[in-house]
């Protein structure tokens, strides 16, 4: 990709001040930028971001009764991470902020371990051990984020330096939203990026509120993907409520890194519709207007139209769709919800190949206590 092939797109020559976009308003796309992804691979995006909206609902409500203890929901923004999950590689590593952990569900992580970690009991591979909703995997390459904003982003960078150094032909791609702009890490990151000119995507989900704190308080710029002129590093602002806009420029991105042409730093514009998290009251900071200005660009209602332009989708299809997902949602929530706490023992694995002396009187005594009581 160069980024002279976004051009017809905009209204100026400048990737990084307009805005890529291929759905329009109508249902339809424009036929200069639309990438014609292949209908399975439509209704794959359009089934995983029915998925997240009805996961991420239950999700909180299971909050809400003092099931779990913890959840940021992605609402509004479920674009960027199905169309990264779908763009990226089986060998691509990812490092996602709050709102991008289900690109591991796209790349085959099973339902029910990742909502293990939502628990944090014995199904959890992390054995209970990280922060509520801060999902990682192995086996889908996939690193957990830090509530202490911006560090993903090094570690990103750090990752592709480390792919480049040996040769290897995939990518990392990392994020941050609006607000981890104004972290020491992003600025960091960035330039190492340019300098080194390693594979990694970076993307900035700008949802127009870190926390409490609007965009136009992070920065005085006139866009976020303005930025990354200041490290030589291309950059492009997308639509982030268009699946096909966002998959054609990530897709695009990776297959530069790849082909050894650096790093990409991507803008995409959407909104956070819901609370930052479950322990957040956005009625506090903003107007219920833009709220509902906002929901009119719903990424799923978009996708959807389209799907409908297409004829890839009816009502009956769309029903018969949300049923078999809130089934399969439901059956995973009973199966994990009933496993046991990860035993206690646990706790002193994973760090040592052999415990010392110490450790080992310590997990003796532990065990000579009696378990403690369930939270019920």
């Amino acid at each position: 990709m160069t980024l002279t092939n976004l051009t017809p797109a905009f209204l100026d020559t400048d990737p990084d001040i307009a805005l890529f976009r291929v759905l329009r308003d109508d249902g339809t796309a424009d036929p200069n930028t639309d990438p014609a992804l292949p209908s399975a691979l439509l209704w794959r995006g359009y089934r995983e971001m029915r998925r997240l909206r009805l996961i991420d609902a239950r999700m909180v409500l299971l909050q809400r009764q003092g099931r779990i203890g913890f959840y940021g929901a992605c609402t509004g923004q479920e674009a960027v991470p199905i169309a990264t999950g779908l763009a990226v590689e089986k060998d691509d590593w990812v490092f996602p902020a709050l709102r991008e952990q289900s690109v591991m569900l796209v790349r085959g992580f099973p339902l029910t371990k990742f909502l293990a970690q939502v628990f944090g009991n014995s199904g959890d591979v992390l054995k209970g051990r990280q922060m509520p909703s801060h999902h990682s995997g192995r086996e889908v390459n996939q690193v957990a984020w830090s509530s202490c904003i911006g560090p993903q982003i090094p570690q990103a960078v750090g990752a592709a330096w480390a792919m480049k150094l040996k040769k290897d032909k995939n990518a990392a791609i990392g994020f941050l939203g609006d607000g981890a702009t104004s972290q020491p890490d992003f600025h960091s990151a960035m330039n190492f990026a340019g300098v080194f000119n390693v594979p990694c995507v970076i993307v900035c989900q700008n949802n127009h509120w870190s926390i409490s704190v609007p965009t136009e308080r992070q920065t005085a710029s006139k866009t976020i993907a303005v930025k990354g002129r200041a490290y030589g590093v291309p950059s492009v602002r997308v639509d982030g409520n268009d699946l096909l806009a966002v998959y054609k420029v990530l897709a695009d991105a990776l297959a530069r890194a790849k082909d050894g042409k650096g790093p990409t730093f991507v803008e995409a514009v959407t909104y956070r519709i819901g609370a930052h998290s479950t322990s957040d009251d956005p009625t506090r900071y903003r107007s219920d207007a833009e709220v509902e200005s906002w929901k009119k660009k719903d990424p799923l209602d978009r996708l959807r139209a389209y799907m409908l332009h297409r004829g890839l989708l009816d009502a009956a299809a769309d029903a018969k769709l949300e049923e078999e997902l809130t089934a399969e949602i439901g059956a995973a929530v009973n199966e994990v919800e009933n496993l046991p706490l990860p035993a206690r023992e646990s706790i002193f694995e994973d760090v040592y190949a052999k415990l010392p002396w110490n450790l080992e009187e310590q997990k003796g005594e532990l065990l000579k206590l009696s378990p403690a009581p369930p939270h019920s």
